[in-house]
């Protein structure tokens, strides 16, 4: 079977199962920095550390997680009514949101919003 055709059979699937996919392959925070509109909306899923937390802003804790993908000092915001700590290693789940807009200044070309957290060892 020649290389395009295992690629047009993989792409056929992916498209498929879209929705399904997302949830369960595991991003980097490269990834989503540079998401497709397709992942718009949908349950994405990431692990790392968590490396900044400012809570109760506007009724949800905003988190900024990072994982050593993408440029030195990359991270993805995420928002949720959970509370990690600075440091904590986990694996976020959440829908991911481009260009929001909270107003007052506060905008995020990606956020992953209404995240639940798991711990990793």
């Amino acid at each position: 079977m020649s290389r395009r055709i295992v690629t047009g059979v993989l792409l056929a699937a992916w498209l498929a199962t879209g929705a399904a996919m997302a949830a369960d392959e595991v991003h980097t925070v490269e990834q989503l920095n540079q998401a497709p509109a397709e992942l718009e909306g949908e349950k994405v899923r990431l692990q790392g550390i968590v490396g900044r937390v400012n809570d109760d802003i506007m009724g949800r804790n905003f988190i900024h997680l990072v994982d050593g993908t993408g440029a030195e000092g990359d991270y993805i915001t995420i928002t949720s009514t959970e509370l990690p700590a600075v440091g904590d290693r986990v694996e976020v789940t959440g829908t991911l949101i481009l260009d929001r807009d909270f107003g007052a200044g506060y905008t995020y070309p990606v956020i992953i919003e209404n995240a639940e957290f798991a711990e990793r060892q």
